[in-house]
């Protein structure tokens, strides 16, 4: 079946250019279904039949472009192909004609895992052993945490682009803005970079007290944002503006986009927040419910599963009226959001093929990590209140400022505990689609376990490049530490680790051992109380029944590995006292006063 360009039936908010180029994809569209049966005129959204199960497509000739939708903050459930209500049937469509994980994991927050998965390499080897912005004391000024990525790992754009790739880059950044750590100096040819952990989406502005000012690049030349910028709607311009100058010499492209959605502050175009008006004043308790049932139907979730009340959310019912009125509209504008997302995935497809490369192209969407239950506007009241309009009509808009708290980060995450930050599956169980009909399977859901260090190697053996082995020039670097899942995503094996291979992550104090069935977990403050407890999460995805007395030898096998872990990677605990809340108020207060310390410069 040829793939179709799919188009947004939302306002098209990008001029006269892409009006005019929407008509004429429209006009085929027509000429092209003139011929076909109804059946063969199947919509362009989500209920288009998916290829048959498990068969791949005629492979094409030479390497594949490879496209990487990274999202940020977005929870396991926000996809309809994980149970939303929230309609992306551009992105539904890819997992119905890939392969959908229900069982990937990631850093539990942006930076270590955008580290991790550009290199295959460990955060804690790459330099963000933690976020700069709640780096404890005792971390600043070592090696690993550097705070942004380290010369001592190289990226897989570097190696894609040394084996005749163009390499792009569009969106947030956050491994460092010195020059030698910008996206022009780690492999990418072009690229449009934000370099803080986020920005208003609206408007080149600042959501963070810490940041006085938040800073793009143009390759190496620091730039400014048009006066029409949206961000995702930008982004995704950009990466098709690149491509564009270098069509026609025959080279495959690498393009990175790494989008703010759905990072706070929330915005959306007036027209998709208009859509959700309404969806959610049933409130956080029964959208969850939903959301877990469709789960179940689709196979991502055991049945008989009892969630646990959402940690930090009271329940809906118990809010006041307007309570209910303001947290409905911020889902509201949570929800236009990813549907501005999934309309720019779909905007993007139809523009490879129109330029005829979707064939050829292999598509990745990817969270950075769990769904956000902070609310900052809570701890810096004052601050939001000057710089924003924190109206109920406002939000959403240019010059608001909105997050969406607890309540919903836990919708987003169902049904899975926890957050954004922690340890536990709600701050690591992402989703993670990849589409490459050729060469891939198709309509193939896999839980299988899958870790973000996998990504790069997996990339580079779809695309034909030996990975490296510790050098690259004349420069030593850390090896690769993720393992290629290709065998996995082609339907040769079952799963992409063998049962006894432990994978073992830390930050901020919160720590995880995957082996097998089973996860060892300790979560911090605020999440947790230090204690390890060992949980078999493929049958326990809501860590609910704790082994640590029944399985004392899985128990002690695991926290060893741990031990060896944190040996391997020079991993440096953080202390008792620490809490990551008070810790990034801490460091508010040291970039404000400008302090410096030997090695880390504050991104302000």
């Amino acid at each position: 079946m040829r793939w179709v360009p799919w188009i947004s039936t939302a306002s098209n908010r990008k001029g006269k250019k892409d009006m005019h180029r929407t008509l004429i994809l429209l006009a085929l569209l027509i000429i092209a279904a003139s011929g076909c049966s109804k059946k063969e005129r199947a919509s362009t959204e989500a209920d288009t039949p998916p290829e048959p199960e498990g068969q791949t497509a005629a492979k094409p000739d030479g390497p594949p472009n490879i496209v990487i939708f990274l999202l940020d903050d977005t929870g396991y459930s926000d996809f309809g192909a994980y149970g939303s209500e929230i309609k992306t049937p551009n992105i539904d469509r890819l997992a119905a004609n890939g392969v959908q994980f229900s069982n990937y994991h990631t850093a539990a927050t942006c930076s270590p895992t955008r580290s991790m998965m550009l290199t295959g390499v460990d955060n804690h080897l790459t330099g963000m052993g933690n976020m700069i912005e709640i780096m404890a004391d005792n971390q600043f000024d070592q090696p690993g945490y550097e705070g942004y990525m380290s010369n001592q790992v190289v990226t897989v754009a570097t190696l894609l682009k040394d084996a005749g790739y163009h390499t792009y880059m569009a969106g947030k950044w956050h491994l460092g803005k010195a020059k030698d750590s910008l996206p022009a100096a780690r492999g990418f040819e072009r690229s449009i970079a934000l370099m803080e952990s986020g920005a208003d989406n609206w408007e080149q502005k600042t959501y963070l007290p810490m940041y006085d000012f938040v800073h793009f690049y143009e390759g190496f030349e620091e730039t400014t944002l048009p006066d029409d910028f949206y961000s995702t709607d930008y982004y995704v311009d950009r990466i098709k503006e690149y491509i564009g100058k270098d069509r026609g010499d025959g080279k495959p492209f690498f393009a990175y986009v790494s989008l703010q959605a759905q990072h706070y502050p929330l915005h959306a175009p007036k027209e998709y927040i208009d859509k959700y008006m309404g969806v959610y004043d049933v409130g956080w308790d029964e959208i969850r419910a939903k959301r877990y049932a469709r789960q179940v139907e689709k196979g991502l979730m055991p049945a008989g599963l009892k969630p646990s009340p959402i940690a930090g959310a009271q329940p809906w019912k118990s809010l006041s009226k307007e309570e209910r009125r303001v947290r409905a509209k911020q889902m509201a504008v949570y929800a236009g959001m990813l549907e501005a997302v999934d309309a720019n995935v779909g905007r993007f497809i139809a523009y490879l093929e129109e330029i005829g490369e979707a064939d050829n192209t292999m598509i990745l969407i990817v969270s950075d990590n769990g769904a956000d239950n902070n609310e900052q506007d809570k701890a810096f009241p004052e601050w939001y209140a000057k710089n924003f309009d924190m109206s109920y009509e406002a939000m959403g808009l240019k010059g608001s400022y909105a997050n969406y708290g607890p309540g919903w980060a836990g919708v987003s995450d169902t049904p899975l505990n926890l957050f954004k930050g922690s340890a536990s599956e709600g701050g690591m169980r992402v989703p993670l689609i990849m589409h490459y009909p050729a060469r891939l399977q198709r309509g193939v859901t896999t839980n299988a376990f899958a870790y973000v260090s996998d990504i790069t190697p997996t990339l580079l053996e779809l695309a034909g490049v030996p990975a490296h082995q510790g050098s690259h020039g004349d420069r030593k670097v850390h090896e690769i530490t993720g393992k290629s899942i290709v065998s996995l995503l082609q339907g040769e094996t079952k799963q992409a680790h063998e049962p006894n291979d432990a994978v073992a992550y830390e930050l901020a104090g919160s720590a995880a051992v995957f082996r097998g069935d089973y996860k060892l977990m300790r979560n911090n403050p605020p999440f947790g109380d230090k204690k390890w407890r060992l949980y078999r999460y493929t049958t326990d995805p809501l860590e609910l029944d704790d082994l640590t007395k029944s399985e004392p030898k899985l128990f002690a096998e695991m926290k060893a590995a741990y031990k060896d872990y944190a040996k391997e990677v020079s991993l440096i605990e953080v202390p008792d006292d620490y809490n990551p809340l008070t810790q990034l108020q801490k460091n508010v207060k040291r970039n404000q006063g400008k302090e410096q310390t030997k090695k880390v410069p504050m991104l302000d």
